[in-house]
């Protein structure tokens, strides 16, 4: 049976929740890989809204499995509370339905402390970090020095770890960032109760997901954030502290490449970036605004107003190669309705010569300017369409132009927030 991964193509915030959420009616199992707390996706079903910021959106399907995976770090609190808010909503969560890897690191307090300081200490020099903790506890993990759900749900492992590097912690909260330090029972007594709730929901999430590939199941894997938000790959240093693309999904979980088939890339129809770092095509002006308006382009997370800009294929461009994608998915079409002309920047311009990857610094991005072609817009609304021939003409004409310059099929169409309204024009699992 086919597994399909599904990845951001831009800066995230692509709609990926929406589209997850639309796979998993086919998928038995739904596996998060990277990222932490510092992404959101928000759904749409029946009317009612949900947002999601670490339990894999397939939740909300009875009879399928959601995984963690060794990749993703892990707030136990902020887990916790998603789960409880689910349950309070009537929606089943236990160990029959989620299940967190051993090996996921852990995101303690002292890692959110020294997000936050080290911002303020950067003053305009920030990069625009959520502040969770999510990328001084990759730095705990490369470091060695990390404590995972394995070590958290054993007191005396737990209790070891924490008293073993909690000295260098303060020592760099209070020494070199002039902020408060933590004693030890402070973090000690909240985690162990955490690790206590967490603990019949730990598994071998690669052993899970190997017994499942033998069994013939449909899996999907999920990623957080999007493509150029990636350590390596990305706009560096604006970007996340972990591998958001499709490669990802084999070191996030513990799965072999060959079980890899098919890579489905998530696009919004324009381009959105929350917090700092270049952008080539934002649009600082009324296209920007109806974007950010008619999109409600507000983080799922921080509740950040988003940047809002055209679509930019050098980007997606880069995306596809970087993923190996199989397909696309086009999502808040709907969104430009009323704007024209609608346009797609096609090229960088740098020194009058055209380029057509994203440059590795900074400083050379800074330096180029979109190449725009311009295609005529749409009064219609879309939200009704379910059919790709119902959509209006110069909508067709956009979405085939698209495909035309990154040369790859799109296989959906969001139209609208809800989970209904989409046009499906090739299932990725068929």
């Amino acid at each position: 049976m086919p597994n399909v991964v599904v990845v951001g193509t831009q800066w995230g915030d692509e709609g990926k929740g929406k589209i997850v959420d639309l796979l998993t009616e086919q998928a038995q199992l739904v596996v998060r890989y990277q990222g932490g707390n510092n992404a959101g996706h928000t759904l749409v079903v029946g009317g009612e809204k949900f947002i999601f910021h670490l339990i894999p959106s397939g939740i909300l399907h009875p009879g399928t499995m959601c995984l963690i995976g060794n990749g993703v770090v892990l707030d136990p609190q902020v887990f916790l509370e998603e789960v409880d808010k689910l349950k309070d909503r009537g929606v089943a969560v236990g160990p029959e339905n989620l299940r967190l890897s051993e090996r996921t690191q852990v995101i303690m307090p002292y890692h959110q402390r020294l997000d936050v300081a080290r911002e303020q200490a950067k003053g305009a020099a920030k990069i625009g970090t959520t502040g969770r903790g999510i990328g001084p506890c990759y730095e705990d993990k490369a470091a060695r020095r990390g404590i995972r759900v394995a070590d958290l749900v054993d007191e005396e492992s737990f209790r070891a770890k924490l008293a073993e590097v909690l000295p260098e912690k303060n020592f760099y909260l209070e020494k070199f960032l002039g902020d408060t330090p933590f004693t030890l029972e402070e973090i000690l007594l909240p985690y162990l109760k955490m690790g206590r709730r967490l603990k019949p929901l730990v598994a071998n999430v690669s052993v899970l997901l190997q017994d499942a590939v033998r069994a013939g199941k449909n899996l999907l894997f999920e990623g957080a954030q999007g493509t150029h938000l990636d350590i390596d790959h990305g706009t560096y240093p604006f970007v996340t502290s972990s591998n958001p693309v499709a490669g990802g999904a084999c070191t996030g979980t513990g799965i072999g490449p060959g079980q890899l088939h098919h890579v489905l890339g998530i696009v919004k129809a324009y381009t959105t970036r929350v917090g700092g770092g270049p952008f080539p095509t934002e649009a600082l002006n009324a296209d920007g605004e109806h974007m950010q308006v008619c999109g409600v382009e507000f983080g799922a997370t921080t509740g950040r107003k988003r940047r809002c800009g055209w679509l930019d294929t050098v980007v997606l461009k880069d995306s596809v190669r970087l993923n190996g994608l199989t397909g696309i998915a086009i999502t808040k079409l709907d969104v430009l309705t009323g704007l024209d002309p609608v346009k797609i920047c096609v090229a960088y311009e740098v020194d009058g010569k055209h380029r057509h990857t994203m440059p590795a610094t900074l400083k050379d991005l800074e330096r180029c300017r979109p190449v725009y072609e311009e295609l005529p817009g749409w009064s219609e609304n879309l939200q009704g369409m379910r059919r790709y021939q119902d959509l209006p003409a110069a909508t067709r004409k956009y979405l085939e132009r698209v495909a035309a310059l990154v040369q790859i099929p799109i296989q959906i169409v969001s139209v609208g927030p809800d989970r209904q309204e989409t046009i499906m024009i090739q299932n990725p699992f068929s």
